[in-house]
């Protein structure tokens, strides 16, 4: 069964990592796809994988007016939205005395500013019956030393998320989150951390996960394609956490 046949999908940081995943899978069930990134390389390797029928763009998620643009596009290619699954986001840990202003304002740029405005930008696409879904993490409920701002913009988008889920329900949009734990993608990598260290990282969240491993992009996609679905109907302002149980160790 294509649980999404027919409709239309924007995903933002969507050329790598859960985003990808996510792509995959919903174009398996049927979805026409929409999907931005920032790096040429991982966007022309998303276009030859999803097809000349994807529309691939270029956008910057924390810049309004490459919004705007984007959804123009999304406009003249499809004319609607059905799913719009705000997936990009930015984590550049520090310490706390280290954290520049530059630094806060590029975080909240794209992790919160970014994610209410697509939202509000992209109201006059939808139609009777759509759903929205907000990319968070675990460290919204978790204190993380160094991500002390991706934290604190996470929390703001679960927030959010709540007072949407509310506001706009009655337009029959449904607004719910994902809160990624720890998943195995080249999140590591961007942060360019020496391979010992990722390593040591990796080692550390098996040992203390009660699943003994990180989750995959995987199964992070099944689970949006549970909230864009019909299947989630009756699901409104929810976060659903997707971390193998290591939030309940985190908070013991």
């Amino acid at each position: 069964m294509n649980k999404l046949e027919g409709k239309v999908v924007l995903i933002t940081g969507g050329t790598n990592g859960i985003g990808l995943a996510s792509a995959r899978l919903f174009k398996a069930h049927g979805a026409r796809l929409a999907v931005t990134g920032r790096d040429p390389a991982a966007l022309a390797a998303a276009q030859e994988e999803l097809g000349s029928d994807a529309l691939v763009v270029a956008s910057q998620a924390g810049d309004l007016a490459e919004v705007d643009a984007l959804l123009a596009q999304v406009k003249q290619r499809f004319g609607r939205l059905d799913v719009l699954f705000l997936n990009a986001g930015l984590s550049s840990p520090a310490p706390f005395e280290q954290v520049t202003e530059d630094q806060f304002d590029a975080i909240v740029g794209i992790n919160f500013k970014a994610v209410f405005f697509t939202i509000q930008k992209a109201l006059p696409l939808f139609g009777a019956s759509a759903s929205i879904i907000v990319t968070t993490s675990i460290t919204n409920q978790t204190g993380t030393p160094n991500f002390s701002v991706y934290g604190a913009s996470k929390a703001a988008q679960r927030s959010l998320v709540q007072s949407l889920g509310l506001a706009l329900i009655g337009r029959g949009i449904r607004v719910n989150a994902i809160s990624p734990g720890p998943i195995d993608t080249n999140a590591f990598q961007r942060l360019k951390l020496p391979a010992e260290r990722v390593e040591a990282i990796h080692a550390d969240i098996r040992a203390r996960s009660p699943i003994k491993r990180l989750g995959s992009a995987d199964e992070v996609a099944k689970v949006a394609l549970f909230l864009a679905s019909d299947d989630a109907a009756y699901i409104v302002g929810e976060e659903i956490v997707v971390d193998g149980g290591l939030t309940h160790v985190c908070l013991a």
